[in-house]
């Protein structure tokens, strides 16, 4: 697959984080999405569906930038790739299943915490990283500091955790974030009840947003 992650993940400026427990909400949930303007989305590999869930997105709505999150063997870096899926996300840095994703072409961001994950990472030639979690380490200032050392080596970050929309537009004005991830626009709760409107409503604010941060206006 030739895809440029960084572009198309900087386009898109915000990830929204999708758990999908029936197959049957997981078109509906992304298209609502879409209908928002949000046109990227990690479905975490968290319930018994979630791989036929990120297939029928990819199958169903082309337009749609699908990663899988909650990557954390090597066989779930095959199983993802084998679906044509865009990009793989973990919560933390596992060399082996970085190094699989690599072996095989397979564009993939773990995450990181510390100093030390950071190091690894670029031993990897990672420089998308996953900041996570976001807001219980810190939030932004934090990840400001951890940072610094590695600003001139044009790492780019994507803070996870905690995030909602009243930090959006803080994390977004710093150009060291590519886009921002979280879970406020589609909550589980949100697509159990099928909630097509609110979620499409969500995504129109986090869009507006977006669209702000993009012309400075942040």
């Amino acid at each position: 697959m030739n895809f440029d992650l960084k572009k198309h993940i900087h386009n898109a400026g915000l990830i929204a984080v999708l758990t999908i427990d029936r197959l049957e909400h997981a078109v509906p949930a992304a298209r609502a999405l879409l209908r928002g303007g949000i046109s990227a989305i990690e479905l975490t590999l968290r319930t018994s569906v979630a791989l036929e869930a990120l297939r029928t997105i990819r199958t169903e709505l082309p337009e749609m930038i699908v990663g899988a999150g909650t990557v954390l063997t090597q066989a779930q870096v095959r199983e993802v790739h084998a679906i044509d899926t865009h990009f793989g996300l973990a919560p933390g840095l596992n060399s082996r299943v970085v190094q699989q994703a690599a072996n095989i072409n397979f564009p993939f961001i773990p995450g990181i915490a510390t100093p030390s994950d950071i190091e690894r990472a670029l031993e990897l030639e990672c420089n998308i990283l996953k900041f996570f979690p976001s807001e219980p380490s810190g939030g932004l200032a934090h990840l400001k500091s951890l940072a610094a050392p590695y600003a001139h080596l044009d790492i780019r970050y994507i803070p996870l955790g905690g995030i909602n929309a009243n930090h959006l537009k803080d994390y977004l004005a710093d150009p060291m974030i590519l886009a921002v991830g979280g879970s406020w626009i589609a909550p589980r709760a949100l697509i159990q009840s099928q909630d097509w409107t609110t979620i499409t409503q969500n995504a129109v604010e986090a869009r507006k947003t977006i669209e702000q941060c993009r012309l400075d206006q942040c």
